[in-house]
């Protein structure tokens, strides 16, 4: 079984980030054989700084390593390192039909929010397919909003298959497990759209001074409340052992506390959830060689398997000889 799936570096990782598909990337590298790579050709269609894609796209491998995604169990490489990707994504362009493309619910709503409709925004989900099919991938780690594009990915190898014979595997998603939705500091989804991130790696002086500012309700100290409901108890949740959570839901119904002994609290055990990480980091950060060998060691195994997949369509669609 092969799993595939890209992050794109137009910014720093949060909580939301490493909680809603970070960490599940993690573990299904101890299960399958697994493909991840830091999609900076998507990033390309909201992200035109040279300087800050270079730097994010560093970023990102040097957080994701500091994270536990091991290069001797996945294979870690950058987007634009494998051109046989670019290549395939053409000749998929070639059999889209533009109408499917209109239809995507991703591309109507950056629209409607008044984002350039380019052409990299429109055709984003076949290069999206493109992705997918070059590594023959069994498995797509997906969330919710993703799902339509990989029936795009899903359709585009069929209506090949159809035209050309038998030429891609069919992906199948398997979906992140959202049920820890993570707040950010608002209260509601964290995104770095609605700017309302806490960056997993940001300072910890810094960390703490957006934690103590998280937004909470007007209800007295001796109130009873309910944490289940509480964005800020959801947070200290996805840090805490069962039996500090327990702990601290039994001080929230029996009320007499203030919320800032809770954003103590999640900063306290945030910062010990990460700490080993924070290490890692720091050691990865002063070897950015090692870093760019593992890249580039990934992108040649990445390119000796997506060229066996574009020689296939190459040969199907008579760009090549059989």
């Amino acid at each position: 079984m092969r799993v595939l799936s890209g992050i794109q570096p137009t910014g720093r990782f949060h909580w939301g980030n490493y909680f809603g598909a970070i960490q599940q990337y993690i573990d299904l590298q101890n299960e399958d054989e697994s493909y991840y790579f830091i999609a900076n050709l998507h990033a390309l269609t909201t992200l035109r700084d040279r300087e800050a894609l270079q730097r994010n796209t560093l970023d990102a491998a040097l957080d994701l390593l500091a994270l536990g995604l091991d290069p001797e169990k996945a294979v870690l490489f950058v987007q634009s390192d494998v051109p046989e990707v670019s290549e395939l994504c053409w000749i998929l362009m070639t059999t889209t039909p533009l109408g499917q493309l209109e239809r995507c619910t991703a591309f109507k709503d950056k629209k409607a929010k008044g984002i350039s409709a380019d052409a990299g925004l429109f055709t984003y989900p076949v290069l999206m397919a493109a992705d997918i099919l070059a590594f023959e991938s069994d498995v797509v780690p997906v969330g919710q909003d993703q799902i339509q594009h990989l029936e795009v990915t899903r359709d585009l190898a069929q209506k090949f298959n159809h035209l050309f014979g038998e030429t891609f595997v069919l992906p199948k998603p398997k979906v992140l497990d959202h049920s820890a939705k993570v707040p950010g500091v608002d209260g509601e989804k964290m995104s770095k759209s609605y700017d309302n991130t806490v960056e997993i790696f940001e300072p910890l002086k810094q960390q703490r001074k957006k934690l103590m500012r998280i937004v909470t309700d007007s209800r007295a100290m001796e109130d009873p409340k309910e944490p289940e409901t509480d964005h800020l108890f959801q947070l200290y949740s996805l840090f805490a052992s069962d039996a500090q959570k327990e702990e601290m839901a039994a001080t929230y119904r029996q009320g007499g506390f203030g919320y800032g002994m809770v954003k103590k609290a999640l900063a306290e055990v945030s910062e010990t959830y990460f700490a080993e990480a924070r290490e890692r980091r720091e050691e990865l950060a002063a070897q950015p060689e090692k870093v760019r060998e593992i890249l580039g060691d990934g992108a040649a195994t990445a390119r000796k398997k997506a060229a066996q997949v574009l020689l296939r369509a190459q040969q199907a669609c008579g760009l090549k000889s059989l």
